[in-house]
């Protein structure tokens, strides 16, 4: 979900049924796999003898009111960073507003180069992830793009290896797959930063935000409930962020890159990183825009991609069916853009343990102490513990205490 300018709260007017027709024929797969002219990509990773095989999709949302509008998600995908040949980067960013497309390039392509510039990131690609969206975040503000009321959300891996350092801001997200007996399990690899998280609204209050949903401003609901359930049951009119005397901006994420004028009420750049040890345990990792999670849940997505055996069709399907489940309950998709990466051949190790996500961090300081180790847990202790570790960044913390590197 993105702010107010461009997403969710438009009304849409409806599309003649053929329109559907072709659009969801255009997307949807009936075989067993589905042709596509993706590329299909495969690195090295020598330090732990195994490869990665991924392809990317991105395609433009359906928008019938505004045919011309552009499709404001990007990517970037790079390998052997630094010349690194066991160093690889995969990132997913989304934009909104009236400049997203621009906001979103602009943090695709200076955020991996940025972490690329820095001595540090693989002695400490934690503090280098800081310091890299502090940066960039800077640098949007100071570049000539207009992003008052425009930004990105970003969600990104950095391979190392064979750990994962996860990098989330705003509410695109990032999912890994779990072998357990027969079954493959969804285990989210990132937090969607958004009102309905009880520490995220309360932060961003404490920065003087109103939390309100559009009904809720506009009068037609009572201002006063500050519950709203979950974003499955309550998703059509989410709490959003408002200045306290204004009808703006609106954002449905508590975190995002630009945003200047939210950035006041805070809404930072701030990421929270976890970090994952790779096993045999974990065929695969998806990366995506919100535009595939808005109506599909993380097993979903896990169900779909372990159905095929090449991640162009895994993505092709997914997008399939993100369009019909979108048309299912709109009148318009969103954009959406869908990494599905493949982990071939990663090796047992005699003391391998089962994939542990081994801490999330929003702000350094406000985590110390807080990490441990969880490699021994079950997935559902596992998933206990991702959500006791949250993060706890000061209400101020856009005033990023890491500097520029």
């Amino acid at each position: 979900m993105g702010c107010i300018q461009d997403k969710c709260c438009g009304n849409y007017p409806k599309s003649e049924d053929g329109e559907k027709r072709e659009l969801l024929s255009k997307y949807s797969g009936h075989g067993k796999h589905i042709l596509t002219d993706r590329s299909l990509d495969i690195v090295q990773v020598p330090s732990h003898n195994f490869r990665l095989e991924y392809s990317v999709l991105t395609q433009r949302g359906y928008y019938p009111d505004t045919p011309g509008k552009d499709n404001q998600d990007s990517f970037c995908i790079r390998s052997h960073i630094q010349g690194n040949p066991n160093v690889h980067f995969f990132g997913v960013f989304d934009g909104h507003g009236q400049f997203g497309t621009e906001c979103a390039k602009f943090v695709s392509d200076r955020l991996v180069e940025v972490l690329s510039s820095n001595s540090s990131l693989i002695d400490d690609p934690v503090k280098s992830y800081n310091a890299a969206f502090f940066r960039v975040n800077e640098e949007l503000h100071d570049s000539e793009i207009d992003d008052t009321m425009s930004g990105t959300t970003a969600i990104t891996v950095l391979v190392i290896g064979d750990k994962l350092y996860v990098a989330n801001v705003g509410d695109s997200r990032a999912v890994v797959a779990v072998k357990e007996g027969n079954r493959i399990l969804a285990e989210d690899l990132s937090h969607d930063q958004t009102p309905f998280r009880k520490d995220e609204c309360e932060r961003v209050k404490l920065c003087g935000a109103r939390v309100l949903t559009v009904d809720q401003v506009e009068g037609l609901t009572d201002p006063g409930i500050q519950s709203w359930g979950d974003e499955e049951t309550e998703g059509n009119d989410p709490p959003r962020l408002w200045v306290q005397n204004g009808m703006y901006p609106g954002t449905a994420f508590t975190r995002s890159v630009g945003d200047s004028t939210a950035e006041k009420i805070g809404v930072v750049a701030v990421p929270e990183v976890s970090t994952v040890q790779l096993t045999p345990e974990n065929p695969f990792f998806v990366i995506s825009s919100d535009g595939v999670f808005e109506f599909l849940s993380s097993q979903a997505v896990v169900n779909m991609v372990s159905k095929y055996s090449d991640p162009r069709d895994a993505c092709s399907a997914i997008a399939g069916e993100s369009y019909k489940l979108w048309l299912d309950h709109e009148n318009r998709t969103d954009d959406i853009t869908i990494i599905v990466v493949h982990v071939k051949d990663l090796p047992h190790l005699g003391t391998a343990s089962p994939n542990g996500i081994t801490g999330i961090i929003g702000s350094e300081e406000s985590m110390k102490g807080k990490l441990s180790s969880n490699m021994y847990l079950t997935p559902s202790e596992r998933s206990d513990m991702f959500q006791s570790v949250q993060s706890e960044p000061d209400v101020h913390s856009f005033q990023h205490p890491l500097g520029t590197v």
